[in-house]
């Protein structure tokens, strides 16, 4: 079974996202905020790093990690798509990121590459190592409200 052209440019991208992977290292900033994530069920391991300004917008979004090459392009495109963006509209992004794999119906077009992803939803078995990047955001946004209480 061939695959279409537009299938087959998904999977460049993606490949593309994995083998050049952007914002890729971290920049160990003392005003950089660490979330370290683990998927038990592959193994794949991420460090996001998040620098947020006094207004709560992202200004650097890094990581560094090991795992599959969905996990990895995963991580490359939320980077690039949480970058400028206010933390609430960032754990916003990663929701709809979580919604759009889980194969609800969902405007995807703020996700950027990161929509490409959308086929995951056909391997369950992958969901996690897609999402896994997502979540982090997530939970930095649930370990921050729990700090500031």
């Amino acid at each position: 079974m061939a695959l279409s052209r537009l299938e087959q440019l998904y999977r460049q991208v993606i490949l593309d996202h994995y083998q050049s992977p952007r914002n890729h290292g971290l920049t160990r900033a003392a005003e950089a905020h660490e979330i370290r994530m683990y998927n038990p069920s592959c193994g794949d391991e991420l460090v996001i790093e998040l620098i947020i300004n006094e207004d709560d917008v992202i200004t650097s979004a890094h990581f560094d990690g090991v795992g599959c090459s969905i996990s990895q392009a995963s991580a490359s495109m939320m980077t690039e798509v949480v970058i400028g963006k206010s933390l609430q509209e960032a754990n916003e992004l990663a929701h709809l990121f979580s919604q759009m794999i889980l194969g609800e119906s969902v405007d995807t077009d703020r996700l950027k590459d990161a929509q490409l992803l959308s086929g995951v939803q056909k391997f369950p078995a992958r969901i996690k190592c897609a999402t896994l990047a997502w979540k982090a955001i997530e939970e930095f946004e649930e370990e921050r409200e729990a700090s500031n209480r």
